[in-house]
C-alpha cells in the first residue's frame, strides 16, 4: 500500500469528505484530487504537508504507513478537524453566525466554500450566472414548499441522501420525486421533442407572464396606498420612528378600498 492509499483509507474510516480535507488543508477541492491522484506526495507544498501531519499526528511520510487505524485514532481525526472548524468560523467572513447551532454554522460554512470555490476554478459567465438561479432559487423557496422537495430528489439522485428518506411532507413528496423520475427519464432518453412540448412551454410562458402582471399591479396598488397613507398622516416618508403607523395606515386604506 502506497503513502496516498493509506491517508485515502484514513480519510474514508474517519468520514472525511474532501470538501471537509480542502478546507483543512486551505485548498480547493480540485486540489485535494490532484494531490491525492499519484502513489506519492510530491506535489504537496511543505506548508499543505505540514497541516497533513498535524492531522494524521505524524513527523513524517514514512510514519503514515505504520499508523494503526484504531477507534481511538479515528476520534483523534475527528477532534482536529471539528477545532479547526470552530476557530476557522470565528476568523473567516461568516460573521454574526454565533447564535447559530454548530451544525448550522457548519452547513453555512460548507455552502460558502463551495460557492467561493466554484468562482474561483471558473471565472466564466456561467458560473455567475448559476449561482443567480441559486440565489433566486432560495429566495422563493418560502412559497413554494415544491423547491424543497426538488432539493431532495436532486441530493437522493446524486447518492447523498437514500431513496427512502422523507424529510418534508411523506405523500407530497413520494408523488414529486416519481413524477421528477418519470420526467428525467423521459428527457435522458430524448423522448421528449421539442415540437410535442411547444405548445405546454407556451402555456408555461403565459402564466408565468400572468403571475408578473398581477404581481406589478399589486405593487402599483401598494405603493399608491403608501402615498396616500403619507399624506393622509402628514408625513413626508416612512422612518424608523413612523413606519408602525404608516403601515397601520396602509393597512386601513386597503381595507377601505375592498369594502
Amino acid at each position: 500500500m502506497s503513502t496516498v492509499e493509506k491517508i485515502k483509507e484514513i480519510l474514508e474510516k474517519a468520514n472525511v469528505s474532501k470538501v471537509d480535507f480542502a478546507k483543512y488543508l486551505g485548498v480547493s477541492r480540485q486540489m485535494v484530487y490532484n494531490y491525492l491522484d499519484g502513489d506519492n506526495l510530491d506535489k504537496l507544498p511543505k506548508e499543505k504537508r505540514n497541516k497533513l501531519f498535524k492531522l494524521l499526528d505524524v513527523r513524517t511520510m514514512e510514519e503514515i504507513i505504520d499508523i494503526k487505524i484504531d477507534r481511538a485514532y479515528l476520534d483523534k481525526i475527528d477532534a482536529r478537524l471539528s477545532n479547526k472548524k470552530n476557530n476557522k468560523n470565528k476568523d473567516e467572513l461568516l460573521t454574526g453566525i454565533e447564535g447559530f447551532k454548530k451544525e448550522e454554522q457548519e452547513i453555512l460554512s460548507d455552502i460558502v466554500f463551495l460557492l467561493k470555490e466554484m468562482l474561483n476554478e471558473d471565472k466564466t459567465k456561467q458560473t455567475y450566472i448559476t449561482l443567480t438561479y441559486v440565489y433566486h432559487f432560495l429566495q422563493s423557496m418560502s412559497n413554494t414548499k415544491e423547491l424543497r422537495y426538488m432539493l431532495a430528489y436532486v441530493a437522493k439522485a446524486s447518492g447523498f441522501v437514500k431513496p427512502n428518506i422523507y424529510d418534508f411532507e411523506e405523500e407530497r413528496q413520494f408523488i414529486f420525486e416519481s413524477i421528477m423520475y418519470s420526467a428525467m427519464t423521459l428527457y435522458n432518453n430524448g423522448g421528449a421533442s421539442r415540437s410535442k412540448l411547444m405548445e405546454s412551454h407556451k402555456r408555461w410562458e403565459a402564466e408565468i407572464e400572468q403571475k408578473n402582471v398581477e404581481k406589478l399591479s399589486r405593487t402599483q396598488e401598494l405603493n399608491t396606498a403608501k402615498v396616500q397613507a403619507l399624506k393622509e398622516l402628514g408625513y413626508d416618508e416612512i422612518t424608523e420612528h413612523n413606519a408602525g403607523e404608516v403601515f397601520d395606515k396602509i393597512a386601513e386604506i386597503q381595507a377601505r378600498n375592498v369594502w
